[in-house]
């Protein structure tokens, strides 16, 4: 494995978000920016960039719908950690988006289903256009036919989108499927620089992760403390002692901890937690164990098991949000 040519893309902010509503204090996104930079991480995806015009009643902190000025007062010196944010397909508005170099933004990462392939072509094109790094992330891979990869490949390849993404949405895939798909994309998109992000459904998120550092995989997503939507993401901090390259420095993330996720921890819930790990397992989106998990019978395991795995609700329609 060549330790250099990887690159760490920490999104505790705009995964994290998902659990707390983006309820980040300024503070806090800044020791996390000036820790990563310090820790040697290469990116952060300091949150979504899509309008809130768009997303209308969709009540959130700043990181949901990042505004240039505010960028530029909450990072007011860029270290050499880039800065990166998504957007979703239909929730960002082409006008909000400035050229890189009026911008703090280096990279624009564009989630999409399988379906929208073409659309995110057309933002990738337009983003390129302005500048930045591009990345295409084909969220729910579990769910996606194999002729249905191909034809989007297709035009992928032909896009000048600087990384795709193998994402499993569910946390539902182990090692072997891992390795299948990235050699598939490797295959098929040789010429792109590829990305892995991965869900903690089932405690693989850190396996799976390995298996694309090994294969070469450039783009490894993370987060501090594991911190994302539901089951949580593969740990920057274990990622960060696994690759061994001198250039990371692990003291930075353990500071972070210490001083903010442990308490945050206390507060929101992420990480293994049985719901999460059952709608894994059964490789659903985890919207139904967060409901759950939010409700007043949290901690009935067995009813939740029992409703997912009754026959009358599977299979479930796998329209995502």
């Amino acid at each position: 494995m060549t330790r250099d040519n990887h690159s760490i893309l920490d999104c505790t902010i705009r995964d994290g978000g998902l659990v707390n509503n983006w309820d980040f204090s300024v503070q806090f996104v800044k020791d996390m920016y000036y820790g990563l930079s310090e820790a040697g991480v290469e990116y952060m995806e300091i949150g979504y960039k899509n309008s809130a015009k768009l997303l209308k009643g969709a009540d959130a902190g700043p990181w949901r719908f990042l505004n240039e000025d505010f960028l530029k007062e909450v990072i007011s010196e860029k270290k050499e950690t880039k800065l990166s944010a998504l957007v979703d397909i239909g929730r960002v508005d082409e006008k909000d988006i400035l050229p890189r170099e009026q911008s703090q933004l280096d990279l624009i990462r564009v989630a999409t289903y399988i379906k929208d392939v073409d659309k995110a072509i057309d933002l990738v094109n337009k983003f390129n256009g302005y500048g930045y790094e591009t990345s295409i992330n084909i969220m729910a891979l579990s769910h996606v036919m194999e002729n249905d990869l191909n034809e989007a490949f297709e035009e992928i390849a032909k896009c000048p989108v600087d990384v795709v993404y193998v994402v499993d949405s569910y946390g539902s895939m182990d090692p072997k499927d891992i390795d299948y798909l990235i050699s598939k994309f490797q295959r098929q998109l040789p010429n792109k620089k590829l990305g892995v992000h991965m869900h903690n459904n089932m405690q693989l998120a850190f396996a799976n992760t390995i298996v694309g550092a090994n294969k070469g995989v450039q783009f490894l997503d993370s987060s501090v403390y594991g911190m994302g939507r539901a089951a949580g993401n593969c740990p920057t901090e274990l990622i960060v002692s696994y690759l061994k390259n001198p250039k990371y420095d692990l003291r930075p993330l353990i500071d972070i901890i210490e001083k903010h996720m442990i308490p945050m921890s206390q507060k929101w819930e992420w990480g293994y937690v049985i719901p999460y790990m059952v709608a894994g397992v059964l490789n659903e989106h985890p919207r139904a164990a967060m409901a759950q998990r939010a409700s007043d019978e949290k901690d009935k395991l067995v009813e939740f098991y029992d409703k997912l795995t009754s026959p009358e609700v599977m299979p479930t329609n796998h329209h995502s949000d």
